[in-house]
């Protein structure tokens, strides 16, 4: 198959253009960067993420369009970041469906990159595509949360609005796509567990929802081939865990038997200087992946202690 990825020179799209083209499926990304090589096999063109040029021509025709473009929400949410983390996503994600939609030969399928986080802070029970929550406590939330569940819904309806008949629509709520490179969630994550610092945070009763990298794409290309699911899909593992859990396997598996605590201040004081935000790790994103699940999609890591494990078994 032809795939087409705009936006795919992060972590998460340098893995799957490997790992695409090693299956022999032809890839081309688009990128803001231009004509640099990222993958054997992969071709890369550039884009402006928000209008129409050259590139389009290779939508028309291919297979899957899998579109991972958006700012890093890794940041702090100034009016700037904010504005460039919306606006990043809903004008890629408006171009692709006009790509398509001007196709004569359309893609059989979208992917769509969404988010998790369009689900409530919830401890109770677990947010599947059917009965989870969401907006129910949203008026509660700090402003930062607000925003970030404002991007999600936008980012989704930008999808909808495509009018592309003829492309069966999926939109990706994934969570945090685990993968052994220093830059990614996992290498951060490690890198506060070697300094003895990964212990529970703010009591650590708050719910992380990931997903091994190889899931994530067995994810993927099982939804490319299983023509009868459409609409939001949660890519995640079907066991998230509560923080503390997390970070003792996460622990375990670097062989470091000290973990510090810190309080919700602490937390946020940590923030500020690390140039992020406090919902990246105090929000409780439980989420489980109900029509993978119903589907009879199989997950190789689906349990936090082995996927951990065999992450860093890949360290480098």
């Amino acid at each position: 198959m032809k795939f087409v990825l705009p936006g795919g020179t992060g972590d998460i799209g340098v893995f799957l253009q490997r790992q695409l083209t090693d299956r022999g499926h032809e890839v081309v990304v688009l990128s803001r960067r231009g004509n640099d090589t990222t993958s054997a096999g992969c071709r890369q063109l550039q884009w402006d993420g928000k209008s129409i040029g050259d590139w389009a021509s290779e939508i028309d025709g291919c297979d899957v369009v899998l579109n991972l473009a958006g700012r890093t929400v890794n940041c702090r949410y100034t009016d700037e970041n904010r504005k460039q983390m919306m606006d990043s996503r809903i004008d890629s994600t408006r171009v692709v469906g006009e790509a398509i939609a001007a196709s004569s030969n359309p893609p059989g399928v979208w992917l769509q990159m969404s988010t998790a986080t369009i689900y409530d802070h919830r401890f109770d029970a677990g947010n599947d595509e059917e009965t989870g929550w969401i907006n129910a406590g949203k008026s509660d939330y700090p402003e930062s949360w607000k925003y970030s569940v404002d991007i999600a819904h936008a980012w989704e309806e930008q999808q909808s609005l495509a009018d592309t008949p003829s492309t069966r629509k999926i939109a990706l709520r994934s969570a945090m796509v685990m993968h052994p490179t220093r830059h990614s969630i996992f290498g951060v994550l490690s890198n506060l567990v070697k300094l003895r610092l990964g212990g529970p945070i703010a009591g650590g009763a708050q719910y992380i929802s990931w997903i091994h990298e190889t899931d994530f794409l067995a994810a993927v290309l099982f939804l490319v081939q299983q023509e009868n699911i459409d609409g939001a899909v949660n890519v995640s593992s079907p066991n998230p865990v509560p923080q503390r859990e997390f970070m003792k396997s996460l622990r375990d598996a670097w062989g470091v038997t000290l973990g510090l605590p810190a309080t919700k201040l602490m937390t946020t004081i940590g923030a500020v200087f690390m140039r992020t935000e406090t919902e990246l790790i105090l929000k409780s994103r439980r989420v489980v992946p109900g029509k993978l699940l119903k589907e009879g999609f199989h997950f190789e890591f689906p349990q936090w202690s082995d996927a951990a494990k065999e992450l860093v078994s890949r360290w480098s």
